[in-house]
This record gives structure tokens, C-alpha cells and sequence, in this order.
């Protein structure tokens, strides 16, 4: 009997830690992208790594050998500046993140700042690779004054090929011991990114599938969004992690490697 993965044709891949860390790429991992174009199908790279624009994010894959546009691409970023011109009519955003983070809004028509300034009135929090203590302290202050608060993502840690660093989940929760203010968290695991996804390219919640490392973000947002869902065991996610979650995938692999035998 054929398996079910290969009826699928909309694919939406993590990528840190699915299917490369740091610069290296997974074992057929190009062999995979390569064989969803061949039956047909589309690849959608949906992260929660707010770090980078999309313009900087085809640059880095186009230099690790994934060639990539900014079509290809649907980040928490993204999702933020979507789920922001329908709630935020403020005046200015503090953007608690990297330069890229602030020219990728910027682009998107908001008024931002890495300033305290006095018309400030909501604070956008990314991952920020830039991160100082300044930051932190101007953070703090706006959050004293009851300025909304949203949050690109909630992942705890950002994988590397040395272990993890911080993500903006952990950065939040340092946040909240000094303020006891939590953001609203716009990216995976809410559905938005997911259901856009599909939206835009134009296919059903049974021909998509979600493949990602991390049950509380990936397969989370997969299951939000009612698709199909695969959890792999090469980035944050143990087995052990996997076993004791309440939240469960459709499938799980040890890596993107062994998808691609199953699809070819």
C-alpha cells in the first residue's frame, strides 16, 4: 500500500534543525526539496527565527545550496506584520530585535524605533541575535507603562552545531520575572502561518503537511491549523520529549533523510 506522504504536495519545512544547522545541510536534504518539485509539489519554509528578513534568509540558502526566492519563504516576521496591520493602529513600535528585524517591518509600512521615545505605544519582541541589556532596561520601562506586547515566537532555544542558544521564548520569560507581563506570541503555534501558507498557494489542508523539530511550535501549529504533521528528531526535540508530550505528530522520523525515502 502506498504511504499516505505521498499524496501530499504542499510541504511547510522548519528549518533550524530540520533541515540543516548553523550551514550544514542534513543528509538529502536537497534530495528531498528536489523530489517534491519532481511529483509536483511545493515547498514553503515557515520559521520562527525572526533574526533574519526573508531577504537575508534567501541569501543564507542560495550560499548553503538551497536554491530559494523570496516566494518560498513565510516567517513569524511575516506573520507579525499580517496579524499587526489588523490589531496595531498605534504610532510607534519599539522592535526589541536585530537589524534585519527592524528593515523587515520598516518595508511593511510600521514606524519602528530601538529608541525609548515618548510616542512609542507597543513593543514587538523578535529573536535578537543583537540582544544588550539596554534593550532589556527599555523593555522594562515600556512594559511598566502597560504598552501592548506582542512577540514574534515562543520557542524556548534556537538550535546550533555547538547546542542552543536563547530564543525569544526564554528571553520573554526573563522579561516577565522583572515586569510579570507576557507577550501575545504571533508565530507557530497559533495557525495563522500555516493556514496563510496554504492560502496563498492554493491548496487544501489534505494535501499539506508540517514538518518541523519542535512539538510545541511545529507540531503544534500543524495541529492548529487541522494538517497533517512530522516531527523529526534531528534539532530540539528528543524521543523522550516526544513520548511525554500531550501533544502528538502524525509521524515521527529521525531526520529529514528518512522522508525523503519515503516520498522518492
Amino acid at each position: 500500500m502506498e504511504h499516505p506522504l505521498k499524496q501530499k504536495r504542499l510541504f511547510l519545512l522548519d528549518m533550524d534543525g530540520t533541515l540543516y544547522l548553523d550551514d550544514h545541510l542534513f543528509d538529502n536534504c536537497l534530495n528531498f526539496l528536489n523530489q517534491i518539485k519532481a511529483i509536483g509539489g511545493r515547498y514553503v519554509f515557515l520559521t520562527n527565527n525572526s533574526s533574519k528578513s526573508v531577504e537575508d534568509y534567501v541569501k543564507k540558502l542560495n550560499r548553503i545550496g538551497i536554491p530559494a526566492d523570496a516566494e518560498d519563504f513565510f516567517t513569524s516576521t511575516m506573520a507579525a506584520c499580517v496579524y499587526l496591520k489588523e490589531h496595531y493602529k498605534g504610532k510607534k513600535l519599539y522592535a526589541l530585535g536585530t537589524r534585519s528585524f527592524k528593515d523587515e517591518l520598516i518595508k511593511n509600512g510600521f514606524p519602528v524605533t530601538d529608541r525609548l521615545e515618548e510616542d512609542v505605544d507597543g513593543l514587538l519582541m523578535g529573536f535578537d541575535t543583537e540582544l544588550t541589556f539596554q534593550k532589556l532596561e527599555d523593555a522594562c520601562i515600556l512594559l511598566g507603562r502597560g504598552v501592548p506586547y506582542w512577540a514574534t515566537n515562543p520557542d524556548w532555544v534556537c538550535p546550533t552545531a555547538y547546542g542552543y542558544v536563547p530564543d525569544c521564548g526564554s528571553i520573554s520569560e526573563a522579561l516577565y520575572n522583572a515586569t510579570k507581563r507576557r507577550p501575545y506570541f504571533i508565530g507557530k503555534p497559533q495557525p495563522d502561518m500555516a493556514l496563510l501558507a496554504m492560502q496563498k498557494f492554493g491548496y487544501a489542508k489534505e494535501e499539506t503537511v508540517m514538518i518541523g523539530d519542535r512539538i510545541y511550535t511545529d507540531i503544534a501549529c500543524g495541529v492548529n491549523a487541522g494538517i497533517s504533521t512530522i516531527l523529526v528528531f534531528s534539532g530540539e526535540t528528543t524521543r523522550e520529549d516526544w513520548e511525554k508530550s500531550d501533544i502528538k505528530p502524525e509521524y515521527t522520523f529521525e531526520n529529514i533523510s528518512e522522508i525523503y525515502s519515503i516520498i522518492k
